[in-house]
């Protein structure tokens, strides 16, 4: 393999294992063992700052506008093909848990294309988009600006449970 290819292997192997060690410290932190989420959290901040160096190296970072396509396109993507095709999988299968979380995420991606297509707008004529609190759904990931809703659109869950994204 050359190079090229080892670097965007690692990116992908770097950003699996910072998602599944926030996943164990959560479970941790359930389990009653603080210290050990806190262990996994720092194994995921690690595998966070090899992903980004093996990205960036990659030249996989652009410029905040060329940034923002390549996220609308992949947003696009994964609510008008991808997930449909899952989803579609997961009911045929009777896969009660896959459908749900498949129907999520779906319904999340056009979010994220709507936003991150608002951005490339706001780039494009010079500035950048107004600064209002961001609020995302601890269960399904819906993304609101400004003010956080009574009940999630997506999945559900009170308002109250978003978190804020600083």
């Amino acid at each position: 393999m050359a190079s090229k290819d080892n670097l965007e292997e690692a990116f992908s192997g770097e950003s699996q294992a910072n998602r599944r060690y926030l996943a164990f410290a959560q479970q941790a932190e359930e389990d009653g063992f603080p210290q050990i989420a806190r262990l996994f959290r720092s194994a995921a901040e690690a595998e966070t700052i090899h992903a980004i160096a093996h990205f960036r190296v990659s030249g996989g970072i652009s410029s905040t506008e060329e940034n923002l396509k390549t996220a609308v396109a992949g947003e696009e993507y994964e609510f008008t093909q991808m997930y449909p095709a899952f989803l579609a999988e997961a009911r045929e299968e009777g896969n009660k848990p896959a459908e749900f979380s498949f129907r999520n995420a779906l319904a999340v991606e056009e979010v994220h294309f709507d936003l991150f297509s608002r951005a490339v707008k706001a780039v494009q004529e010079g500035h950048d988009i107004p600064e209002v609190p961001i609020y995302v759904c601890p269960v399904c990931g819906n993304t609101v600006e400004g003010e956080i809703p009574e009940v999630c659109p997506v999945c559900h869950v009170k308002g109250e449970k978003y978190r804020e994204i600083l």
